[in-house]
């Protein structure tokens, strides 16, 4: 099961390949007899993932992609053989790779909000990935993190980048430092797509089952099932602070919400290998150690353990969750804490 493309095709893709993040725009500008059918461009989320010649990981390595390639997918195929909650693999130049480390993105780019409301804005990258910058006194502007699509920021300014076009300044919650990024690669969100979900249903019939054996979560009201997807939750063992990577089983509240917050060691750097996760969006934490539910940009390998203890959600099912629970949360707040909805972590 071999890949078939001509020699024009390969040439086509090459330049694709190449191009990183403007790379996306290109087939735009061919001509329409040379446009080939994609399934859509992914980045690699992972160190790296091996080429395969076939379909399966029994097949050959024949090469590798790297972490934030931005690479064209030619189409979507399934693997019988392997792991259930997981059998999607894509074709790309050369021969295949595992979907479990591919992200699907996209290149949107918005108009500049011309006012920044007082108590800020939260916003989400559109594009694969944008390099965050920080202006220090002495070295003028310095990379610092790339914040990736679907991640969320909270936005505190506006100002002119190192390119003298606008940038927004963002504030990192992690570690309460200021940095910029290209504004036109934000998309602000709306209040509308932030209003609570079913507000008309009583708190006290709203209700959360994590299934560690199903990797699924259930939302219920009343016993009405309103919601249902796979995720993935803690892997076990320790990390290197000693809190369980496991998720608790037990009866907990949904106490603390945030529309994004800064995971990871919590370092300022550029370092693309670097624990840093910032952004990570439509945070729902029911375990003081800091356990929660939140949209997960780095992987998209649902229905199997994958985390260090929280429960991951893709973003726009984790966006659903922060809506329909409570505490409720305002447009105009970055978070908001009370007892919230009863959570359910069951084998």
């Amino acid at each position: 099961m071999s890949p078939q493309l001509t020699r024009r095709e390969w040439l086509k893709l090459g330049l694709l390949s190449a191009g990183s993040i403007g790379a996306l725009a290109f087939r735009e500008f061919l001509p329409e007899e040379d446009r080939f059918p994609l399934f859509g461009y992914g980045r690699v989320t992972a160190d790296a993932v091996p080429v395969r010649a076939g379909v399966g990981s029994q097949f050959e390595r024949v090469g590798w992609r790297h972490r934030d390639a931005i690479i064209p997918l030619l189409e979507q195929v399934l693997d019988p053989q392997a792991p259930a909650h997981n059998q999607r693999w894509y074709r790309v130049v050369g021969g295949y790779v595992y979907s479990a480390y591919i992200q699907l993105v996209h290149t949107n780019t918005h108009p500049v909000l011309q006012t920044i409301p007082e108590n800020g804005q939260a916003a989400e990258v559109t594009v694969p990935y944008s390099q965050a910058m920080r202006l220090y006194r002495t070295e003028g502007w310095q990379p610092v993190y790339r914040l990736y699509y679907q991640s969320l920021h909270w936005i505190t300014g506006l100002a002119e980048g190192p390119d003298g076009q606008p940038w927004y300044e963002l504030y990192d919650d992690r570690i309460g430092v200021r940095y910029h990024v290209r504004a036109a690669h934000l998309r602000p969100i709306p209040a509308e797509e932030i209003t609570p979900l079913s507000p008309e249903v009583p708190a006290e019939d709203k209700r959360i089952e994590v299934s560690l054996s199903a990797q699924t979560v259930t939302c219920y009201e009343a016993e009405k099932v309103v919601f249902h997807t796979s995720v993935s939750t803690g892997v076990g063992g320790p990390t290197n602070n000693n809190i369980p990577r496991h998720t608790p089983q037990g009866r907990f509240r949904i106490g603390w919400k945030t529309q994004a917050r800064h995971m990871g060691d919590g370092n300022l750097t550029s370092d693309i290998l670097a624990y840093e996760l910032p952004g990570v969006p439509w945070c729902c934490f029911f375990v003081a150690t800091g356990v929660a539910f939140h949209g997960t940009y780095w992987h998209d390998n649902y229905g199997t353990k994958m985390s260090s203890g929280c429960v991951n959600l893709r973003p726009d099912e984790a966006k659903w969750l922060f809506r329909w629970t409570t505490p409720a949360i305002q447009p105009a707040e970055w978070y908001v804490d009370g007892v919230g909805t009863l959570v359910e972590v069951i084998e």
